[in-house]
């Protein structure tokens, strides 16, 4: 069994910046995981945005605070607590941070059957 809390230091070790725009830490990689790449969290402070970018997987984005403006291929929508946003693989996406406060998302990752 392999448990990690958002504040273990394996989980701070792996701070970095998303796409120009969230706080984002790897909670879980394929080092361990075998038919998932990783499992992460970004925040996303208000008017900033995770900017446009393609990933070679298909995520799932789980918002569990604040919301935004999420889009994917061709398709713009509103976001808010407890979505879940399906990201193709190959497909562009952005989010962006519209409110006033932090945007908290869950992020899944996993390559295509």
């Amino acid at each position: 069994m392999i448990v990690r809390n958002f504040s273990d230091p394996e989980v701070l070790a792996t701070t970095y910046i998303a796409h120009r725009g969230a706080v984002a830490r790897m909670i879980m990689t394929s080092r361990f995981l075998t038919g998932i790449e990783f499992l992460a969290y970004a925040i996303l402070p208000p008017g900033n945005t995770i900017e446009e970018h393609v990933d070679p997987v298909e995520e799932i984005y789980l918002v569990f605070k604040g919301g935004g403006r999420m889009k994917v291929g061709e398709e713009t929508r509103e976001v808010g607590e407890g979505d879940s946003i399906w990201i193709p693989a190959g497909e562009p996406h952005a989010l962006e941070n519209t409110g006033d406060e932090e945007t908290f998302v869950l992020v899944i990752a996993a390559y295509p059957r």
